[in-house]
């Protein structure tokens, strides 16, 4: 990601600027940062994850969504492009356009170099002020290892991992499994450590 050159933006004006960009672009504390584009890897992944999450959902009250949909991040008016969302019951969206979800229950990052930190620290962080978000959930691309973060009820947030391919994550609150077999099915892994397996 890059930032644009130093300007305090408001929410109308990154509106209307994103709306007239090609590119994506997130919109953090008034400041617009461009999306820059994926890995193979990356996309292979968050394509995988989408197919995998998507069959298992497809007949029930439950929606999966790619990079393309925007979140809303509560009353800090934060704008955000998860690689994978998802919301059960009705969707809602801060506009007509239907391009801004508001209330995610499952969000997912594949994380890479450049934004693995932020994925953790800050816009965890943002996420975790979204009262719909119930999981939390990470992807390397460069290891097999995926952390799986579900909030309690005492708003703490328990983390698990899987760092094996015939390991799996179940997604409590929308009803299904994450495989990682699924998830990895089309990387290769130049460097195999113990707890990797090609």
């Amino acid at each position: 990601m890059s930032f644009l050159p130093k300007h305090r933006w408001t929410e109308a004006e990154y509106l209307a600027f994103e709306l007239a960009s090609q590119e994506k672009h997130e919109f953090i504390d008034g400041e617009i940062v461009a999306m820059s584009g994926a890995s193979e890897d990356h996309n292979l992944i968050a394509t995988s994850t989408l197919s995998s999450l998507f069959m298992q959902l497809r007949k029930g009250s439950c929606k999966v969504y790619p990079s393309d949909m925007r979140v809303r991040v509560g009353k800090s008016r934060q704008y955000t492009y998860p690689d994978v969302s998802i919301v059960c019951g009705k969707p809602l969206f801060a506009s007509d356009q239907k391009d801004t979800l508001l209330n995610p229950i499952v969000i997912i990052e594949v994380l890479s170099s450049s934004t693995e930190a932020y994925d953790r620290g800050d816009k965890f962080m943002l996420y975790r002020t979204l009262k719909s978000l119930q999981e939390y959930i990470l992807i390397s691309q460069s290891r097999i290892q995926i952390e799986h973060y579900i909030r309690q009820p005492n708003n703490q947030w328990l983390l698990s991992e899987i760092k094996q391919l015939d390991d799996s994550i179940q997604l409590t609150s929308v009803g299904c499994k994450l495989l990682a077999s699924d998830v990895y099915e089309q990387i290769e892994f130049n460097d195999v450590g113990d707890d990797e397996v090609s």
